[in-house]
């Protein structure tokens, strides 16, 4: 079984937002990868969220940070939400007509109950395939994406190691896939 990475070039993240927004167009899906890339959330926290967790009714506004309990840890989190993140579900809710609170931010298909996991994974993984994409996407893409990007913006280690809940930076690295980053900069650079 091969290990999820990051998608490493920004032009592969705007390819899989413009896929979701124009090529196969899906607001859904679309606000899904944006907040997903935004937020560092694992799916099952991504998809688990409803309106009330990023949308103040009463005001008519965005939050300006999700607080969530993880589902894998149990411990809270507060992530704030980024211009992108904003943007991406501002144009989702336009979208959607008669929006209550407890509605499910990313609805499966009887619009009840969350997307599923599975289906989640499908779309992702369709999409990568239909970019051509040089490694297969996961949901779990999104948050590594997250955290690669992040750390190559000079984010510190140990502000990383606290979002991802790690025990040290030497998880991290391989976490991300930076670990083999480092090793192919090594073949490349000694070009004998």
């Amino acid at each position: 079984m091969s290990t999820s990475q990051p998608i490493r070039k920004v032009e592969e993240i705007e390819a899989l937002k413009h896929y979701f927004l124009y090529d196969k167009p899906s607001l859904r899906n679309y606000a899904m990868v944006c907040l997903g890339i935004n937020s560092a959330l694992r799916i099952s926290d991504l998809l688990s969220l409803d309106w009330a967790d990023v949308y103040n009714f009463a005001e008519g506004r965005f939050l300006t940070h999700i607080s969530t309990i993880e589902q894998k840890t149990g411990k809270p989190t507060q992530i704030a939400l980024n211009r992108n993140a904003l943007e991406a579900l501002t144009v989702y809710k336009d979208s959607l007509p008669d929006l209550k609170k407890t509605d499910c931010l990313f609805p499966g298909r009887n619009g009840h109950k969350p997307l599923s996991r599975s289906q989640a994974f499908r779309l992702l993984q369709s999409a990568g395939q239909a970019l051509h994409f040089e490694h297969e996407i996961s949901c779990h893409t999104l948050r590594k994406t997250f955290g690669y990007h992040a750390w190559r913006a000079g984010v510190h280690p140990v502000v990383l190691m606290n979002i991802f809940n790690h025990s040290s930076f030497q998880v991290t690295k391989r976490y991300l896939g930076i670990e083999q980053d480092d090793k192919d900069q090594v073949f490349l650079d000694v070009n004998l």
